[in-house]
């Protein structure tokens, strides 16, 4: 029996791992002094990854990367790209305040939603850079594999991957007919359905695949206003792909595919703090519950995105060149209630358009002793954002005076292009037969140009956001502020590597490596342009990588030390001339990050398999610019940067003869104490906690059903995965929770 897993696993601390090892060490030798023969025992299946633009074994990839097969992936209900968070050392993964994907690796990323902001975790979808936040957080939806690669891969990725990528692999089309169909239900009145077809239209020259997906719950919370729920979800997906081959040389695979989200409601943070009610003249206190919310701008959430990708590849001899050609696009809008009450204090929306076209080039050379992997890259990104406030409750709060009305409608139109040009190549040359040199650089050339304006509509009958969006720029509005501006950036990013093969179960690693973050400018201004230039980030990394008690254990671990400069922060500050609070976004930061990792599978017998994984984190700002150039390092705690993760699985398997197989699964992941924004705010820093998950899978002996129940959170633990600290106006603090507990029966027949 051959049991596959892909993924490798750490542990939080040294007594933890000891214990491990002790636990792996007797288990083991207790097996072999039974006498047990090696060839009847279950080993572990070898992992290919794409970490480095070519197929290779994790095993012999010197870098930090994690793996999900499809089986995997299933077997855990990872459904959405979030779920992923716990099975990955020094990975924190979730959705943001505006549908917007917030990655972090080893304390590196972006908490801003907004589109003038780029993320530090790239996200690719069958190579494919995606531009946007918003749309890139997935739902996981017939994949071949996911890779989650740590740590700044600017040489063969380059744009915005100063903390890591991920990347999405969907799954091609098959010279076999083969598919299958997926249905599941689970409280929340989660509905879920999914279907994939494969097969040849012309046997061995021309395939095609197509999936599609339904996913649909009630909200996690009870909006008291209208008596529904809030944060619901309604998504419908599907890809279509076709796979030609001429020749055994020469390929073209296309893919297209849509996705649409459209809940009644959108995410409503529940309020930590108290807020001034202008209506009620006085403090609301928050709910006791964080399920239980009060708001009235709560009534949009729509993000529909569409794209098409297609590869070309030849090979001659021991070149490849290779071809990737993008169109993506995404339209996303929502209001979100983020004073938290019933009062039209501070409803905020955002109307999103964004499409973007990417062109790369590649040249692959695999000889004898020498590889490489080089390319030309392009990629314009258009995006329109309307965006304001709808907060005629508004107020502010003034000396002597007291609290103050001072009701806002305003609207702010902003038109960015992005372009990024790019070449790269890396080298590796194999000295000896055990190692190896790898030499790489990266040269980006990126460009931004913004044209911004904002009016005011207060007063002028003009109530609701569609309404400004109507009239903006006819001259209905009164105090227009505007701006256009442009600017360039240029970066080099090089990386220098060496691993050695102590033995076919050994490797070791080094590396340096330098990654960047492009600049841009503060989108929340209209009214004068203000740029903020990219982050750099130099990464010392070593690593180990071995297979041990004869392929049972896999066991990979990683340390880094992280240069971090130019670090991008937002904060609130004062204007200088009129001594009104605004925001400002700039580069006030240096940090040093390092830690380390381990990620372990091990076959403890043929019915038990243990995963573990961990990491540990070190951070710490060495600058932080505040408020008239004050360094406040000393106050201030990365964001999204817990000192500790970790998650255990045990699986038993059971097999029940003709009837099939049985596995159950139980889990525990933990996380320490996180703070969750820029401002560190101890109300919202989230204290550690632990999550518990469960599932039981029959899968029949023909392989054709499978029958799983699962669980997570199944202590229904209440948790703070992102916060927004709005203290300086209208002076509240608000917390988005974490999923709560949830349950699913899930049956998928496959052919």
């Amino acid at each position: 029996m051959t049991r596959h897993n892909s993924r490798n696993h750490s542990w939080t601390r040294t007594s933890c791992l000891t214990s491990i090892f002790i636990a792996l060490t007797a288990t083991t030798g207790h097996a072999q002094t039974e006498g047990e023969r090696v060839e009847d025992r279950a080993v572990l299946d070898e992992v290919i990854v794409t970490a480095r633009r070519q197929s290779e074994n994790l095993q012999n990839t010197p870098l930090a990367v994690s793996a999900f097969a499809a089986d995997e992936l299933f077997r855990n209900q990872i459904e959405d790209l979030g779920k992923l968070q716990s099975h990955v050392p020094n990975l924190s993964l979730h959705v943001g305040d505006a549908a917007n994907a917030v990655i972090y690796l080893r304390g590196v990323g972006q908490i801003d939603s907004i589109s003038f902001n780029d993320p530090g975790v790239g996200v690719y979808v069958d190579d494919v850079y995606m531009g946007r936040a918003q749309g890139s957080f997935l739902d996981v939806m017939d994949p071949a594999r996911i890779e989650v690669l740590r740590g700044p891969q600017g040489t063969l990725y380059g744009r915005n991957t100063i903390g890591g990528a991920i990347k999405f692999v969907s799954a091609r089309p098959t010279n076999e007919v083969e598919g299958y169909v997926e249905a599941g239900y689970g409280n929340y009145n989660q509905v879920k359905a999914k279907a994939s077809l494969s097969g040849p239209i012309i046997a061995d020259k021309l395939m095609a695949k197509a999936a599609v997906a339904h996913s649909s719950r009630d909200g996690y919370s009870q909006n008291l206003f209208d008596g529904e729920d809030d944060f619901d979800k309604e998504s419908n997906s599907w890809r279509v792909s076709t796979l030609l081959t001429p020749t055994e040389d020469l390929s073209f695979y296309l893919v297209v595919d849509g996705s649409k989200n459209s809940p009644d409601h959108s995410r409503t943070p529940h309020t930590e703090t108290p807020i001034y009610s202008v209506p009620a003249g006085g403090f609301v206190a928050p709910t006791d519950d964080p399920f239980v919310v009060n708001v009235n701008y709560n009534t949009l959430e729509r993000l529909k995105t569409f794209g098409a990708a297609l590869t070309a590849e030849y090979t001659i001899n021991d070149l490849t060149f290779k071809s990737i050609t993008s169109y993506r696009e995404m339209d996303y809008r929502t209001k979100v209630d983020l004073d938290g009450i019933q009062d039209a204090s501070f409803g905020i929306y955002d109307f999103e358009d964004q499409d973007q076209f990417s062109q790369e080039l590649q040249l692959i050379y695999q000889g004898d002793r020498l590889s490489l992997v080089s390319g030309l890259y392009y990629f314009r990104e258009n995006d329109i954002t309307f965006a304001g406030a709808n907060a005629p409750d508004f107020f502010v709060t003034l000396p002597v005076i007291g609290v103050f009305p001072y009701p806002i409608i305003n609207a702010g139109r902003r038109d960015q292009t992005n372009t990024s040009q790019a070449a790269y190549a890396q080298l590796k040359y194999d000295a000896t037969d055990k190692l190896s040199l790898t030499v790489g650089a990266r040269f980006t050339k990126e460009k931004k140009e913004v044209t911004s304006a904002g009016e005011e509509f207060f007063g002028t009958g003009v109530t609701t956001a569609e309404e400004m969006e109507a009239v903006f720029g006819t001259g209905v509005g009164y105090g227009r502020t505007s701006f256009t501006a442009e600017n360039d950036w240029n970066s080099f990013s090089p990386k220098i590597g060496l691993d050695y093969t102590v033995n076919d179960d050994v490797m070791v690693y080094a590396s340096a490596s330098r990654g960047f973050k492009s600049g841009g400018f503060n989108g929340r201004l209209t009214n004068r342009a203000q740029s903020f230039d990219p982050e750099t980030l130099w990464s010392y990394e070593v690593g180990l990588k071995s297979t041990f008690a004869e392929k049972r254990v896999r066991l990979n671990m990683a340390g880094f030390y992280n240069d971090y400069k130019n670090f991008q922060l937002s904060r609130f500050s004062a204007n200088p001339d009129t001594g009104a609070f605004e925001s400002v976004f700039e580069n006030a930061g240096k940090a040093t990050i390092w830690g380390l990792e381990m990620e372990m599978t091990a076959l403890l017998s043929d019915a038990l398999t243990l995963d573990v994984n961990a990491g540990y984190l070190n951070s710490g700002y060495d600058e932080f610019l505040g408020d008239f150039g004050i360094d406040v390092s000393d106050a201030r705690h990365l964001v999204n940067a817990p000192e500790f993760t970790s998650r255990a699985n045990l699986t038993y398997t059971q097999e029940l003869g003709d009837a099939g197989t049985l596995s159950i699964n139980g889990a525990v992941s933990t996380r320490s104490k996180t703070y969750l924004t820029v401002s560190s705010s101890e109300v919202l820093a989230q204290d550690a906690f632990a999550l518990l998950e469960a599932g039981v899978r029959f899968t029949s002996a023909d392989q054709k059903w499978d029958v799983l129940l699962s669980g997570q959170n199944l202590t229904n633990k209440k948790y703070r995965e992102h916060g927004f600290d709005l203290s300086a106006a209208p002076g509240v603090q608000l917390g988005y929770y974490g999923t709560p507990r949830t349950y699913s029966l899930t049956l998928r027949y496959s052919f």
